[in-house]
């Protein structure tokens, strides 16, 4: 079974799925779907188009360089069917696709490190400008702030002649 990918967006097309158009030049172009094809007779730039595997590329929306694509690779040379051979590939693809999904989550978490830094700068600029939707507008003042009342010790005759 032959998988080719498409020319626009680079998914994967399988067999007797997709539309193939062949320019005067003899140039193949096959895409996966209506909405392919239509962009690319839009002559659109499938870089700038921002649902493209190439605009997340182009953008660091998505690993581009890293060894575990190596394996992915097309080859052509046919090889002696070993039963060892096979079974220590299928091992080997389980590992280098775990190591690949950990390598894509450190991706995705180192690029949205920054705008998570943005994002609480935002809230607690929010915070502080809306404060008086949090807090009663008398508990404002710190301790230290909060004025004090002096009580005089000294006792007034009139006060000692009310106490008898």
């Amino acid at each position: 079974m032959r998988l080719v990918k498409c020319w626009f967006c680079s998914s994967t097309i399988y067999p007797g799925h997709g539309i193939q158009f062949v320019r005067n030049d003899a140039k193949i172009f096959r895409f996966c779907r209506s909405k392919c094809h239509k962009n690319f007779k839009m002559k659109r730039n499938p870089r700038k188009v921002k649902w493209t595997k190439a605009y997340r590329a182009a953008h660091g929306k998505d690993m581009t360089q890293d060894k575990t694509f190596e394996f992915e690779k097309k080859r052509n040379r046919p090889e002696r069917y070993d039963r060892n051979v096979t079974e220590d590939t299928l091992k080997a693809i389980k590992k280098i696709d775990k190591i690949r999904s950990s390598r894509e989550a450190q991706h995705i978490n180192k690029r949205l490190k920054p705008n998570k830094q943005k994002i609480f700068k935002s809230e607690v600029k929010e915070i502080d400008q809306n404060i008086n939707l949090i807090k009663a507008p008398g508990s404002y003042q710190l301790d230290s702030e909060k004025t004090k009342v002096l009580v005089s010790t000294n006792k007034s005759v009139q006060n000692e002649a009310m106490e008898e």
